[in-house]
């Protein structure tokens, strides 16, 4: 009965958090991969204590449970079990995220569910079958693109733990993550996937930003700061193309006129990134893969949904005195919004938080 309970809860919570909408196939790959998640999870005494687990990995399983300790402690993040326990998939990545748009749009699709509301693309445990429906979507014209996924959160129904797909990352890009997911279990507005991604980003640099300054060097402060400023300038310079496309596409033009416009926009993206790199980034090339990859409406519209409210949720943050806990109270306010009501307060709240920072 546990484990029928269990994986009718996975299939229903898991499928929902994962964009579901679909078939009975899709339903099942997504109870099934929580649920092997599930099984192969355990606690951290067992992963350090394992003689087969190296000794780098007992390192960092050590600092992730300081980090997550800092995480309730010091950010008013929720306390259960939730990154305190580890699993190995022995693969890359958790999911794969498809997400899509129009050829000619830069709105991306969404799939529904009842638990999770609408979500801007739909996940899967193998890249094979992210892969299928990828193509099945080109096949009919979509814009498309496949993100390998580090991580994804349960909003709290589940302990979602540690896992060997970012353990490698160096522990101030683990804190960003721990510090991201753990905030979707404080506000998450069903239905809105770019007020869920922005207001977590926000929260993840404001706790970085505190647990560098008590547990940072200066170096590591400094090189946080540097790696900042290029974020943000990544995500202004693909916001501008994203939005130029959608002027372009709600022109009167033809299609084969909005076409060509989109080839050069695309173009000019990436001459404008070079231009960055080389100039005021001092040719840092962190980005260069990133760019490398075909770059098509789907790909800028992933970004948006993390990015594009991020300026508002930090001024939020500041008019409420950089006090996380109001800060966490004051969204929790907007998401309890429809997502009409909400969009009219947050345009609402913009010139006037603009005007008080």
């Amino acid at each position: 009965m546990r484990r029928r309970t269990l994986a009718l809860l996975a299939l229903l919570l898991v499928a929902g958090l994962l964009g579901a909408c679909g078939t009975p196939a899709y339903y099942l790959q997504a109870a099934g991969g929580q649920l092997e998640l599930l099984r192969v999870t355990r606690t951290l005494d067992d992963a350090r204590n394992d003689p087969d687990t190296p000794e780098a990995l007992r390192d960092k399983l050590a600092r992730a449970a300081a980090i997550r300790d800092f995480a309730s402690r010091e950010l008013g993040l929720p306390e259960n079990g939730s990154y305190r326990k580890y699993a190995d998939l022995r693969r890359p990545y958790v999911v794969w995220n498809v997400f899509a748009t129009d050829e000619l749009s830069i709105e991306p699709h969404e799939w529904c569910f009842p638990v999770a509301g609408c979500v801007s693309y739909r996940g899967y445990f193998a890249q094979a079958d992210a892969e299928a429906f990828a193509d099945d979507l080109r096949r009919a014209g979509h814009d498309v693109y496949v993100a390998g996924i580090a991580a994804y959160s349960t909003l709290g129904w589940f302990d979602d733990p540690l896992v060997n797909t970012f353990m490698h990352y160096p522990d101030t890009e683990l804190a960003r993550l721990i510090f991201h997911e753990l905030a979707h279990q404080v506000v998450y507005a069903g239905g809105d996937s770019e007020f869920n991604e922005s207001f977590a980003m926000t929260v993840e640099t404001a706790g970085v930003r505190r647990w560098l300054a008590r547990n940072g060097s200066r170096t590591q402060r400094e090189e946080f700061e540097a790696a900042q400023r290029r974020r943000e300038d990544f995500a202004a310079l693909v916001l501008k193309y994203r939005d130029a496309l959608g002027r372009a596409y709600e022109s009167g033009d033809t299609a084969d006129d909005k076409r060509k416009a989109k080839i050069r926009l695309l173009g000019e993206l990436g001459d404008e990134y070079r231009r960055l790199r080389d100039g005021a980034w001092g040719g840092y090339a962190g980005y260069d893969r990133w760019f490398g990859q075909e770059i098509n409406n789907a790909v800028l519209a992933s970004i948006g949904l993390y990015h594009q409210r991020v300026p508002t949720f930090e001024a939020l943050l500041a008019a409420e005195g950089d006090d996380l806990p109001r800060f966490y109270a004051r969204v929790g306010e907007l998401a309890r919004l429809s997502r009409p009501a909400r969009e009219a307060e947050l345009g609402r709240l913009v010139p006037s938080l603009a005007a008080s920072r």
